[in-house]
Parts: structure tokens; sequence; C-alpha cells
């Protein structure tokens, strides 16, 4: 905990970590993007089967009008509309008398769509399920390609969060970049779906990275008193970003066009991302104290403290952080988590959380075109709402701590699923209501999820641990999609599990987890164990101290 005494002999939260967080909120407003791009590059337009009399030029009847020959070329579905999935395996003429009734033709011969789809190219004139004809027996292909990208990001939370502890925040958040960038502009190239899914895949893996880097890197660089804001204002820009997509994707109406723009500026900060300083705490803890000592040095020159480079040696940093660097030297693994009395029960717990979490929250917000009107003002809303709510965090946090609030909002977001699930399909508008609510919980929780999960393990388990964390909830937002697809033999399954599961996880979160707020992050094991038995008896001990400094 003495780190955040040489942050303050650097400058602490001045122009330096001003410029660190504008850094890290430009991939913060594409990340969004990616997460829910296929909400409108892969929307499902309205569609019917090709049938010669109608679409070949050649066999078209000109004494007809195209609603007749909709009539005698495509058969109605259960809802009363054209058959998305069927057509006649000849011309039904019959059906053109008047007082031809369903029994004359229900019968009538019908078959798959043999020469593919006609679509409504009003809305999008191109989407990855017209362009690769995911739709009937193909529909289940569309989730499980957003499942392959929810495996991408759980494969690389783990991965990278394990790599992190021996390549440094930085140079990962670099690479993730670089990946993220190359992936999604060659995804516009793909030939196939399956290769598609795997350039997605590869999106997502890089994702994962720049989630894990830019939230940790920030939490390392902030003051205690400063880390609510920051994270805040973070979680913030993701709301912007889901807000830009809504805009991107009514302007861009070719699925192409929307992954290109939604991938080329992250090349852009693949450059920009180079000046960012390394985790000084990550650099003592893996025992580089003289690169640490320059990082500081780096930040207190940008910070204007010129007296800082003869204040801060390499003596005063040892003399400071002594026991946390003799301490954490050892190579962090996930068994970690486990075998150590004092987290095994925070790490369960937080996978339980995670899991639940990723699960609703993906398995909304990825199903906009089920709530029905227009998705672009949805989406728009879904991310109005979700800025407010994650706004109104750093007044929730300060009055409720992080226990609470993370409880609470997740308890309010799975009863406002659950309510959903007893209201009519006709009161479009209360079950949009509800939704939004519901999404704007979501924003309150993974808000504060995020800096939790932060403030409960020490720096040489925080990259693990987050890394283990966000696997587990990658694990969740990948069955998310796939839940959807029991849809037509349990209609019920998915609503009820994802407003069941985060009300559990609440439940379990207030009886296990210790409150945080107002802690210094812990370096080592030993400081969660010197920390005191209340987070508020702590913030009375540094209003005091505040005080008495004055």
């Amino acid at each position: 905990m003495a780190f955040e005494d040489l942050l303050a002999q650097a400058g602490g939260a001045g122009l330096s970590h001003v410029l660190q967080v504008i850094t890290m909120l430009l991939p913060a407003i594409l990340i969004p993007l990616h997460m829910l791009l296929e909400n409108f590059s892969a929307a499902i337009p309205d569609h019917r089967c090709w049938a010669h009399i109608l679409d070949n030029s050649s066999e078209v009847p000109a004494n007809l009008i195209h609603e007749a020959l909709l009539t005698v070329s495509i058969p109605t579905g259960p809802n009363q509309q054209l058959h998305q999935c069927r057509r006649f395996h000849q011309p039904q003429w019959q059906l053109l008398d008047a007082n031809t009734t369903a029994t004359n033709w229900s019968d009538a011969s019908t078959e798959p769509c043999m020469d593919g789809w006609v679509y409504d190219n009003r809305t999008f004139t191109s989407t990855v399920v017209t362009t690769w004809d995911l739709v009937c027996d193909s529909q289940g292909l569309k989730p499980m390609g957003q499942s392959i990208f929810m495996a991408g990001i759980l494969a690389g939370a783990f991965i990278w969060g394990v790599l992190s502890h021996r390549f440094g925040r930085k140079s990962m958040l670099c690479w993730c970049c670089l990946q993220v960038g190359m992936a999604g502009t060659s995804a516009i190239f793909a030939p196939h779906f399956l290769i598609y899914c795997g350039l997605r895949f590869l999106s997502a893996f890089g994702i994962a990275g720049i989630i894990l880097a830019q939230t940790v890197l920030l939490m390392e660089w902030t003051t205690t008193c400063k880390r609510t804001v920051t994270m805040t204002i973070l979680g913030c820009t993701y709301s912007l970003g889901q807000m830009v997509l809504a805009g991107l994707a009514f302007v861009l109406r070719d699925w192409r066009d929307l992954q290109l723009a939604a991938s080329v500026p992250f090349l852009a900060i693949f450059l920009l991302s180079w000046w960012l300083p390394e985790s000084a705490r990550w650099l003592i803890a893996t025992g580089q104290p003289a690169r640490a000592l320059q990082e500081l040095h780096k930040v207190a020159r940008i910070n204007g403290c010129k007296e800082a480079k003869k204040t801060l040696t390499l003596e005063v940093l040892m003399s400071s952080m002594g026991e946390e660097a003799g301490s954490s030297r050892e190579q962090a693994a996930v068994l970690d988590l486990f075998c150590v009395p004092l987290l095994c029960p925070r790490t369960c717990t937080m996978m339980t959380v995670s899991f639940s979490l990723m699960l609703s929250y993906y398995g909304l917000v990825l199903d906009l075109q089920s709530l029905g009107g227009d998705i672009f003002l949805l989406q728009t809303l879904f991310g109005a709402v979700d800025f407010l709510g994650r706004a109104t965090t750093i007044l929730l946090l300060r009055f409720l701590g992080r226990r609470v609030t993370l409880a609470g909002s997740q308890a309010l977001a799975g009863l406002c699923i659950l309510a959903n699930v007893l209201v009519p399909q006709d009161l479009q508008t209360l079950r949009v209501a509800l939704a939004v609510m519901g999404k704007g919980c979501f924003g309150v929780s993974l808000t504060c999820f995020s800096m939790y999960r932060t403030e409960l393990f020490p720096t040489p388990l925080r990259m693990t641990a987050d890394g283990f964390l966000q696997s587990v909830g990658r694990l969740g937002a990948m069955m998310g999609p796939l839940l959807r697809t029991a849809c037509q033999a349990l209609p019920l399954l998915p609503p009820l599990t994802y407003g069941a599961l985060p009300i559990a996880s609440s439940l379990l979160l207030l009886l296990v987890l210790p409150e945080t707020q107002g802690l210094p992050l812990p370096d080592t094991i030993q400081d969660l164990a010197r920390r005191p038995a209340t987070a508020r008896s702590h913030q009375r001990e540094i209003v005091l101290m505040e005080s008495t400094w004055l």
C-alpha cells in the first residue's frame, strides 16, 4: 500500500493521469461496437423463398399484380404472414378464387427454398445473414457465431490474464489493439461464414486483452480518492460507444462498411498507445524496481514535478516497497486463487457473480429484434440508459459502497427480466421500458464489478484473477446466445434463467464478500490480512489525516 505515497510524490492524479484516461477512452468507445455489432451486421430481415414466377423476369405473367403472384407462390406461415421457409411446388392458381377456403389448399404440396431466398433490403442493404443465408434450417448458425465470438473473449481473458504478469499491461494493450484492427478488417474479405467466425474469434481474443489491460492499468495508476470517478468515466464511455454504434449502423447499412468502421481505428490506437507508462506496481511486484522508477519519473515529468527526480530514488522506492517486491517475485498462478484461504471464498463468489452477470447481460442486449420496433432507436435507448446508470454509480458507490451497489443493481436487473415474462407481447411499450430499465441496472453492475474485482485481489494476482474472472464471465456470455436456441422447445427457459441467476448471485455476494470502499489497492496478501475490519473506519482515518495535514 506504500505505492500510494510514491504515486503522490510523482504528482498523483495530475496531467499524466488525465492523458492516460483520455487515451484509454478511445478503445473504450470502440469495444461496444464489436461486442454488439451483430445486432446490426447480422440482423435478420424479412425474407421468403425465391419463386420462378415472382423473381424470374422471363416467367412473370404480365396480367397479374405482385400480391396475386405471392398468393399462388408462397404459403402463409403460422403467424398468417408469408412463410419464410417454404414455397409451393407449383403455382396454386385456385387460391385466386375468392370462394377458396383454407381447406381447399392447406394440403397443397410445398417444398423448402430450393433456389435461395429473397430478402427485404429496405433496412439493411446487406447483412451477414443475407450474405450466407443464415435462415430457416441454417438459422442456428447466427447464435453459434455470436457464441464463437464470446468464446474468443473467454479464451483471451484467461490467456492474457496469465501472460500479463510476464509481459506487462502496456505491451499487452498495444498488441491486442493491433490484433483487433487486423482481424476485424480482414473479416470483410471472408469468403465463407466459418472463416468470418474465425476472424471474429481473433478479434474477440484481442478485445479481451484490451478490456483487461485498460481496466487494470488505469486502476494501478489511479490514487484511491480518484478511483471511483475514473472507473465511472470509463464505464460511461462504454455506454457512449453503444450510442455511437446505433448512429454508425443507421448511416452504414452494409455490414462490411460497419465492420470496417469498427476495426480500422484500432490500428491508430495501436500507434498512439505506445506513450503510456507501464504499471509501476507490476514492475515492482516482478522485481524490476529500476524500470518502475523510470516510469514514476516519466509520470512526474509529465505532471511537472521537477523535484521528484531528486526525491524519488531507488533507495526510497526499495525502502517503501521492499516487502511488496520481495513477496511478489514468485509466478502467480490460477491455483493460488483457490489455495490461499483468504482468497478462495472471494474467487468462488466472484466467479458466480461474473457468470450470472454476463449470461444475463448478453442474453438481453444481443437480442434486440425480439423486442420489436426500431432497432436503431432501441440501441440508442439502451446506450443512453446505460450511460445514466453508470453515471449515477458515483453516488451509489459513495453512499452504499461496492457490495450493496453491485448486489442491488444485479437483483433489480433480474427482476426486470422476470417481470417481462408476465407482460403480453402486444404491450410493446411496457416490454421495452422494462428491458431498458434492466439494461440500466446492468450498466451500474458492470461498472461496479470492474472496480470491485480489482480491489479484492493483491497486485501479483490481480491480472491473473481479473483474467480468470473474465473467462468465467465470458463462458456465461457464450451461453447466453446459445440459450436462446431452446426458445422453440422451452420458450420460458431463457428469460427465467436470465432473471433468476443475477438475483441468486447477488444474495451470495452479500453473504460472503467484504466492503472495499476507500481502501488502497492491496499489493500483497499480507495487506489484505492487515486491512481494517471495515472500510468505513479506514475512511474516517483518511479524513482525520487530511484534516490534520490541512
